[in-house]
């Protein structure tokens, strides 16, 4: 999987500089492909396009209908290309096959939400007003440049490229170096969804570009899943210039396990939920909270459970976890479990490297054990497989801890119970709950309070950010 060029105005073109990545699989550290990487004047090439095509009929002059359309066909494209995207992931990301497929089809499926919420959403509509009829339109916002990280390249992508297609926006997709050869075969999508060219852009870039991106002054909004820290550089660069900002930021989730919870109905799912994509996911349920009266004995069934969870290689489908992105990655997330046992949390189960799947970046499910919430490891985003277990004395105790963070991306709770789960969410500081599972639905919003973001994805509240509002005032009769 050697590429020599960028996909710009919908052709392959000669990149700007020598600059290359290669691609390192985290399973066995072989290279699996290189890409160029964009410069200054890569992204200027990519935004001029986009801006081009905003005024072309062949984009501008679209109806929600068309439109619809267009992202029906790269639906339909992706589904032919099914394997293969897959078969990337598992090679640049390590990710599990079995998790890979998954990614596909919820790309698929969020494309496939806003094809309909385009064909059916009011673009103008004209209201009564206190002075006479008004006209609202919803307009496109205009160039969105889109990043992106590693760990579900393909499915973050869809969460910005559906509702920006879907306002009759365009797009530079900015990717990740550490996993940008999946862009390649969506660009070949793109070309055989008879997209317009301009109309998305791709670009692997390091974070100079990236910054370049977000400040070019033909960009009109940038939206990035990524970390905090990314995120907040994105923001401050978006606010000096007034522009729009959509930020889909870490998390460090608080799973609830109520004392009415059966362990042999939730263990399974809980720690799957804790662990999902080997932990480098952002609403991985990684501060699971027990009740002080019930610990040792979820304590016993949660280390079960992950000491009987398949590691290895990620194209067997029977593996479960997969590696870290890269070293410095898994060196990251040994520090931090070293952290915790400074800091005086118990380790369970896990933290090693089994000596079977070396070179690769693999680490075992970690469970640390009598952590308490001001610890750094209950604190921080870890983004590998180390789950902390805090206990509790009462729900009103449990609910204090899991809002005792900087961040409010998702949350759980596990009970027989499901109307006292609903009462728990409510009370809940994070912009996604579930009651006894893990769930991310493409029809409802998904984002977070405080430094877990800005904004929304999926849902018809995905669609919002990506559409300016203008009113026109009608004169009174």
């Amino acid at each position: 999987m050697d590429y020599p060029h960028f996909f710009i105005n919908g052709a392959w073109r000669e990149p700007e500089s020598d600059r290359r990545i290669a691609v390192e699989s985290p399973a066995n550290c072989e290279i699996v492909g290189s890409c160029p990487e964009a410069v200054e004047a890569d992204v200027n090439a990519a935004v001029s396009a986009a801006s081009a095509a905003l005024g072309r009929d062949d984009w501008a002059g679209t109806s929600g209908a068309d439109r619809a359309d267009y992202i029906d066909a790269l639906s339909d494209a992706m589904k032919s290309r099914a394997m293969d995207l897959a078969s990337c992931a598992v090679a640049e990301i390590g990710a599990p096959i079995s998790f890979s497929k998954g990614q596909v089809a919820m790309a698929r499926m969020t494309l496939k939400f806003y094809a309909q919420l385009a064909r059916d959403f009011a673009f103008e509509e004209q209201r009564k007003g206190y002075f006479g009829d008004v006209i609202v339109r919803k307009e496109p916002i205009g160039v969105v440049a889109a990043i992106v990280p590693f760990n579900g390249p393909l499915f973050a992508a869809m969460l910005k490229v559906g509702p920006a297609l879907a306002s009759g926006s365009t797009i530079v997709l900015k990717v990740p170096i550490e996993t940008p050869l999946f862009s390649y075969l969506l660009a070949e999508c793109v070309v055989a969804a008879g997209l317009p060219p301009g109309v998305i852009n791709i670009l692997p870039a390091d974070r100079e570009a990236s910054e370049y991106l977000v400040a070019h002054a033909d960009v009109s909004m940038a939206s990035i899943t990524g970390s905090v820290v990314a995120g907040r550089s994105v923001a401050e660069a978006c606010g000096s210039q007034v522009k729009r900002a959509a930020l889909e930021l870490g998390g460090k989730s608080a799973a609830i396990v109520c004392a009415d919870a059966d362990p042999d109905t939730i263990v399974p799912a809980l720690a799957n939920a804790s662990v999902i994509n080997s932990g480098q996911a952002c609403a991985a349920q990684t501060r699971i909270l027990i009740p002080r009266t019930r610990y040792e004995e979820y304590v016993t069934a949660l280390a079960t459970a992950y000491e009987c969870m398949k590691m290895g290689d990620p194209a067997d489908p029977a593996t479960e976890l997969g590696p870290m992105i890269h070293k410095r990655h898994f060196q990251r997330v040994k520090a931090y479990i070293q952290t915790g046992l400074d800091e005086g949390a118990r380790l369970v189960t896990g933290g090693k490297t089994p000596a079977e799947l070396e070179p690769g970046y693999f680490i075992e499910p970690t469970l640390l054990a009598d952590v308490s919430n001001d610890m750094r490891v209950a604190r921080e985003e870890i983004f590998g497989p180390v789950v902390c277990a805090i206990p509790y004395d009462d729900i009103d105790d449990a609910i204090r801890i899991a809002n005792d963070s900087d961040m409010g991306l998702s949350g759980s709770v596990w009970t027989s119970d499901v109307e006292a789960g609903v009462n728990i969410g409510r009370q809940i500081h994070a912009g996604n709950f579930s009651i006894n599972g893990f769930t991310m639905d493409v029809a409802a919003p998904f984002g977070g309070y405080k430094s877990s973001g800005l904004g929304r994805e999926l849902g018809e509240e995905g669609l919002h950010d990506y559409l300016e509002s203008k009113t026109i005032n009608l004169p009174s009769v």
